[in-house]
């Protein structure tokens, strides 16, 4: 159990380095386009549908993470004045609803991917195919389901029920 765990960790891990590598790259993107408009009336081709496009990568991959370790936004009254089963019934039911939720979701995106596929979007200036940011930012959003699926299972199996990350007192 413990070697498996080290691995969805490590796993974990690369999803967030790939997450802060985006951002980075965003960053970077923004603030060279910015530099070299303003300083020498010049910009890069595409950098605001590049930055756009890597930019939903990101949330989508966030998105991910965030629903894997609860990390989103929470109110947690109800929660609190709860006992230990009813908390435990509590988070396995929004669990649960989240994992509905985003499944719809990741169907709906898939059915994006493949319509700007097959409608062949291009960037505007270097014509690059826009399915591919699509793709990426789907697969981010389809990892939701198994992270969703052992968070619930990991939620179901322990004695305790998780605290919330954020506290409303």
């Amino acid at each position: 159990m413990t070697r498996r765990r080290g691995l969805i960790d490590r796993w974990i891990g690369a999803m967030e380095l790939f997450a802060a590598w985006l951002l980075a790259a965003i960053t970077a993107l923004t603030f060279i386009s910015v530099v070299l408009r303003y300083a020498f009336n010049w910009s890069i081709p595409d950098a605001f549908d590049i930055g756009r496009n890597l930019l939903g990568v990101a949330i989508f991959w966030g998105i991910a993470l965030a629903a894997y370790r609860g990390e989103h936004i929470t109110v947690d009254l109800v929660w609190s004045a709860l006992g230990p089963r009813a908390r435990r019934v509590m988070d396995a039911f929004a669990s649960t609803l989240a994992l509905l939720c985003l499944a719809v979701f990741t169907w709906a995106m898939a059915d994006k991917v493949f319509s700007t596929y097959r409608d062949n979007v291009l960037t505007f200036d270097v014509h690059l195919p826009v399915w591919i940011f699509y793709a990426v930012a789907w697969a981010g959003l389809a990892l939701c389901i198994p992270l969703l699926l052992l968070r619930l299972w990991r939620q179901l199996t322990r004695a305790e029920p998780s605290a919330p990350t954020t506290a409303v007192e």
